[in-house]
């Protein structure tokens, strides 16, 4: 019979203490020994007390676990202990065995053993076996000794719990580690209700909530786990983890969380950025978390975080965060003094060396003190995985306001004013970002800086793209200049190979955090104008034959709308527009307000003209495979011609144009138009205005 597990006590309150901290635990380069005595000091300094060792990709950790630590890596591992302790942080050694190990061979079990007595030597008494991850197909030996998969992890694990003596702190992490994993749900799941019934008392269990990466962990979510697993799970918590995406970084509080938790739980650890600086946020607001009913009373909320929260402010924790961050920023961070710091923060200096720029030179550059303002910025652009910030958010708002309103800015409408403010706004917040990057770039601790520099110097690079496009939809720069090239700098699209795959499958975008996204490639529509003829007759003869050859042996039936793509008819004055996107010219949409004359060689009855006075004909390559920038353009044309007093619009298609046919059939408003005499191979469609 085994003894009663002994937990680690609150020293005053002589209650179990929360286990609160961080969990290196992601994919990707782990931190360095350096970086890890730094954690613990500041763990200790905001009270944390847990760091669960687990980088994946340490091969002596997973791929490699059977394999003891060399002389020198036991000496780094020692010294990481011991630097743990010496800041009242517990250090937990974790071990991922799931790849490949044989659970019933007892070589494998005694393999484990030998390698958590090497650690446990080297003064770890904490450890965690860990099964995430991992395929759930058993060997055909461990099917033959255990009933599940279940029944293998339990019994390794409580044999090496034991052997280590029942340790004060032991997780476990399940292979269905979260509730979207669990078949088929967390109450009905026999592998939980397994680890729940055979895993010794004393070992805790790591949980992620509802997902992988948790949007919001609820009361209720925590209450029907815990009933199964019958005890409070400890969270590994995924909300700033970065490491499934190259191009993001999380910077913003933690939050979703009620503290109404911390009672239900027996820890909490943060799995963060895989980049150890920018870390601070995500680490701190955890602090901040932990601590919101220490004090036995509220904290002091800001507005409208009440309903959410009495006790605990994201934003309030937050903005401490960065307060207490942006003195790391301008600390120096080189050994003995190497660092030159900026201008601004140089001290008066006698040195008769120095040079001083004469009246005809250009004066020395002073880079501008980081501020505040500028890490809540930051925060802003790379706040969490589900959200965006205030100001981003708001950017990607007004772009997209900019762009569907973009007939306002070259045409006189009722929006024009509103469209030039919202654009000199947009800029304005534009500039914001590349002073935020300046600043960044001039700080004194270069460490945070290199951690964050790839991402700072993306996100300046797609605002200036951005900006750009709104200048050229306002006719404040050139055409295409940045965005409308078929020569781009390789700065010019992003995302390399793996963008191009995502941007094919037909499901990109739909989980864009802007509800209304920027479609990834970047569309201009503006007004016609006559350098335009030739592009508009080179895409008319492109689609023409495609077009023949689907039916090499049909002869085309000539359309009113032929004359106005060849240039033969001029479309009706501010009835025609062009649609660009990166590579150029790519589709058109031309109209005439009177189609009766254009028409006086074709015997069409004089009804359709009552009902459907005007004629539109458009145009789109298939090279562009979204819709929604053809919709936009042909929704300006008929703005346009209703302003003129028309009452309805006509088009003519052939019939085995299928591709065209679709888009004004899923227009929705274009409905087949019935006309007298009509040649089989054509179909007019009409809508009224």
């Amino acid at each position: 019979m085994s003894k009663p597990a002994s937990t680690k006590a609150d020293p005053q309150t002589g209650t179990r203490r929360f286990i609160s901290g961080v969990v290196e635990g992601f994919y990707g380069r782990p931190w360095t020994m350096e970086q890890r005595t730094d954690l613990f000091k500041r763990e200790q300094k905001w009270g944390l007390n847990t760091y669960l060792y687990a980088p994946k990709d340490d091969y002596k950790h997973r791929m490699y676990w059977r394999d003891l630590y060399s002389a020198e890596e036991a000496e780094q591992l020692i010294a990481l202990i011991a630097a743990a302790k010496a800041h009242n942080v517990d250090f937990i050694y974790a071990i991922s065995p799931g790849l490949d190990v044989t659970f019933s061979n007892p070589k494998e079990v005694a393999a484990l053993k030998r390698k958590l007595d090497q650690v446990k030597g080297f003064g770890c008494s904490s450890f965690s076996l860990l099964f995430d991850d991992i395929e759930t197909e058993m060997c055909s030996a461990d099917k033959e000794a255990f009933s599940s998969f279940a029944h293998a992890q339990v019994a390794i694990t409580n044999e090496v719990y034991q052997h280590l003596g029942e340790p004060e702190t032991f997780l476990f992490c399940p292979t269905d580690y979260c509730a979207s994993f669990c078949t088929p749900s967390v109450s009905q799941s026999s592998y939980l209700h397994t680890v729940g019934d055979q895993l010794l008392p004393g070992i805790d269990i790591l949980w992620t909530g509802p997902k992988v990466v948790s949007h919001i962990i609820s009361v209720e979510s925590i209450e029907e786990v815990s009933s199964v697993l019958k005890r409070a799970p400890v969270i590994w918590d995924n909300i700033h983890a970065n490491d499934y995406d190259p191009q993001r970084l999380f910077i913003g509080p933690y939050k979703d969380r009620p503290t109404e938790l911390i009672p239900k739980l027996r820890g909490v650890l943060t799995n963060p950025n895989c980049e150890f600086y920018p870390n601070y946020v995500a680490i701190h607001t955890l602090a901040t978390w932990c601590k919101a009913t220490a004090d036995g009373g509220p904290m002091d909320v800001e507005m409208g975080d009440e309903q959410q929260d009495p006790r605990y402010s994201p934003q309030k924790a937050l903005n401490l965060a960065l307060t207490d961050w942006l003195k790391e920023f301008m600390s120096t961070d080189q050994p003995g003094g190497a660092h030159h710091p900026p201008a601004h923060l140089k001290k008066e200096s006698s040195d008769e060396s120095s040079y001083v720029p004469g009246p005809g030179d250009n004066p020395l550059y002073t880079a501008e003190p980081l501020t505040l303002d500028d890490l809540k910025l930051l925060s802003d652009l790379f706040y969490l995985p589900y959200e965006y910030g205030h100001t981003a958010r708001t950017m990607l708002q007004e772009l997209d306001w900019l762009k569907k309103h973009s007939l306002a800015a070259t045409t006189e409408t009722d929006k024009t004013a509103e469209w030039c403010s919202r654009a000199e706004q947009f800029d304005g917040m534009c500039e914001a970002v590349v002073q935020m990057f300046n600043r960044l770039s001039n700080a004194p601790n270069r460490s945070i800086l290199y951690d964050l520099y790839n991402y700072i110097c993306d996100i300046k690079s797609g605002v200036g793209l951005a900006r750009a496009y709104v200048k050229t939809l306002g006719g404040r720069g050139p055409p295409s200049a940045q965005l409308m090239t078929d020569d781009p700098e390789p700065w010019g699209f992003r995302g390399g190979l793996s963008g191009e795959f995502q941007r094919m499958l037909p499901c990109h975008g739909n989980r864009d955090l802007f509800k209304h996204p920027p479609m990834t490639a970047v569309y201009c529509i503006r007004p016609y104008c006559p350098e335009d003829k030739m592009e508009v007759q080179r895409i008319f003869r492109e689609m023409q034959r495609a077009e023949e050859e689907k039916a090499p042996s049909m002869t085309q039936t000539a359309l009113i709308s032929d004359g106005l793509s060849k240039g033969e008819i001029p479309p009706s004055p501010l009835c025609a527009f062009i649609l660009e996107d990166e590579m150029g010219v790519c589709g058109y949409t031309l109209a005439l307000t009177d189609a009766k004359a254009a028409a006086a060689k074709r015997e069409i009855s004089d009804s359709v003209f009552r009902d459907f006075p005007s004629l539109v004909t458009t145009q789109v390559l298939p090279r562009v495979t979204d819709p929604s920038p053809a919709r936009r353009m042909i929704g300006q044309l008929l703005s346009t011609i209703r302003s003129s007093g028309s009452k309805g619009v006509f088009c003519e298609l052939r019939q085995n144009d299928r591709r065209m046919i679709d888009f004004y059939t899923k227009l929705g408003s274009f409905k087949p138009v019935k006309v007298a005499g009509l040649p089989q191979d054509i179909l007019v469609m009409g809508t009224s205005l």
